[in-house]
């Protein structure tokens, strides 16, 4: 896909402020275990916000997430997670994410961005597809979108590992994360 030269806004999105609906928005991540499978997990979504500009350059995103809420199936593992050995969530209690410019590559959206996990803040781009806008039952104006990208867990200082006995570690440095994200528009 080739990139577009198009700062305009995605058709249905108007400008002003969209607050992200924590309760209809999910923070997803799969990391290879064992070399074999994968662990699936969420965080939630504490909050954040959208400010649609007149174009995407004056268009920015704002999100806060939880890491004391990760969940993956497995009460033992997550608590893991939450320890020091990860997240330090005691120390480290929440993670956050910064637009710092977005830009439109074909049909899709990439939105470069300061991501924060764990005390460390990194540069990352958001694979982001914009859903389209809908007014619920509620009389709530919607916009929806989904984002994707892949991260080294090193980067962001959570390097707990154990070397497997024939060969390799038990978690790989590749995470990815998906985020389905719902918002709606203010007064």
């Amino acid at each position: 896909m080739s990139a577009t030269t198009t700062t305009a806004l995605p058709a249905g999105l108007t400008t002003g402020t969209w607050a992200i609906d924590a309760s209809h928005t999910e923070a997803a991540f799969s990391v290879r275990h064992a070399g074999i499978s994968k662990v699936r997990g969420t965080v939630a979504v504490t909050g954040g916000t959208i400010t649609v500009g007149e174009d995407l350059a004056s268009t920015s995103v704002t999100a806060t997430l939880d890491p004391s809420t990760v969940s993956t199936g497995d009460a033992n593992r997550d608590g893991h997670l939450k320890s020091g050995d990860f997240f330090d969530v005691e120390a480290f209690g929440e993670w956050s994410f910064t637009s710092t410019a977005i830009r439109a590559e074909g049909d899709a959206y990439v939105i470069a961005g300061d991501l924060t996990i764990h005390g460390e803040t990194r540069p990352v781009e958001l694979a982001t597809e914009f859903n389209g806008v809908a007014v619920d039952p509620f009389g709530n104006t919607r916009a929806g979108f989904e984002s994707s990208v892949t991260i080294s867990r090193k980067e962001f200082g959570l390097t707990w590992n154990a070397a497997l006995e024939a060969g390799g570690v038990l978690v790989s440095d590749k995470v990815t994360i998906t985020l389905d994200v719902s918002a709606i528009k203010q007064a």
